[in-house]
């Protein structure tokens, strides 16, 4: 046989998805699957878990659940321990946004088990400027499971209360990750941006398993190995909502990113904070504390009304008014100095 009609055999029919589609062929990956017999959307498998798409990819009704390896629904924000089982400190982190992509997503806390869904603003799709010479955004950017940065609680340090969300992390590693993975990942270092009067802090970290990892041990290592990159980070967060109209981002500290011990203490707060959520010791306010593993917390659910929470998601292809949208349309932003 030659190799030429090999490749043709192994060549995948039309329409159906191909495995590792990149997050921004998901409309093309989600309609092939239109019609077809499996009673689910498709899934990714990760380690201990999995996701599952629901609703149409790259519209208002997108979400993406997660589910344990034993088959039943979680929360990413409140289910996914904080560290991984490892002698090291080492964390979870949930991917929501994949490195070069534009699309805005993130953890949706206001609602059951915390999917991941695209951001709206004023009735339109969220995504984030190309701002020369950057596409997207610069790193694989995600949170740290089990934490959150209480809006009621001054920290001493920035003298700023936190914004209500998980903790941010940048992902400095060279592999481009999956809107939904959970990966593991030592922490480096955090910058600490002031979003609107709140602070908004951002880890530095890689993941465990990137090549280079082990040259990796605290943020001046990012200088050595990767130069230039913290400061492309910086101007990054700095100027990212400028072609929006929006001011200049601003930073504690004067931009200063401040070690891994001093980042190992913000997390260690802003879990303390997370702790406090679950047991109605903080006010969480419209925060959606459903989980299905912390057993000790009011919130606490079961697999069935978990279930019942995910199958109540829209399944359909729905169209919206947005979803022509495209990411890669985006023109560049040159931004004076």
């Amino acid at each position: 046989m030659s190799a030429l009609r090999l490749l043709r055999l192994l060549r995948p029919a039309p329409g159906v998805p191909r495995p590792g589609l990149p997050l921004r062929d998901a409309g093309a990956r989600a309609a092939a699957w239109v019609g077809r017999s499996w009673p689910f959307p498709p899934q990714r498998a990760m380690s201990q878990y999995c996701t599952e798409e629901r609703g149409r990819p790259r519209s208002a009704q997108y979400r993406v659940y997660f589910k344990h390896v034993a088959g039943h629904y979680i929360s990413p924000f409140h289910d996914i321990p904080l560290k991984a089982k490892s002698k090291e400190a080492v964390f979870n982190m949930v991917v929501e946004v994949p490195r070069w992509t534009n699309a805005k997503m993130e953890i949706a806390t206001k609602e059951p088990l915390n999917p991941i869904k695209q951001d709206i603003k004023k009735g339109k799709l969220r995504y984030v400027a190309n701002i020369f010479p950057h596409k997207g955004y610069i790193w694989n950017y995600g949170a740290l499971p089990q934490t959150w940065e209480d809006p009621h609680h001054k920290d001493s340090t920035t003298s700023c209360c936190g914004d209500n969300d998980p903790i941010d992390v940048c992902e400095i590693g060279s592999k481009v990750r999956a809107c939904g993975d959970i990966i593991q990942v030592k922490i480096l270092g955090v910058l600490a941006l002031i979003d609107e009067g709140e602070a908004d802090w951002k880890l530095i970290a890689i993941s465990v398993d990137d090549p280079e990892a082990s040259k990796f041990h605290n943020i001046d290592d990012v200088r050595k190995h990767k130069p230039s990159y913290l400061e492309a980070t910086l101007d990054w967060f700095r100027l990212y909502k400028v072609p929006d109209g929006k001011p200049e981002n601003k930073f504690a500290f004067n931009g200063e990113f401040k070690d891994k011990d001093f980042a190992l203490e913000v997390i260690e707060s802003t879990h303390k904070c997370w702790k406090a959520l679950l047991h109605k010791k903080a006010d969480g306010e419209d925060i959606n504390c459903a989980n299905v593993q912390v057993h000790d917390s009011p919130f606490c659910c079961s697999k069935e009304e978990a279930r019942c929470i995910v199958q109540s998601a829209p399944t359909a292809m729905n169209e919206d008014l947005n979803s022509k949208e495209d990411e890669d349309t985006h023109t560049w932003h040159f931004i004076k100095k």
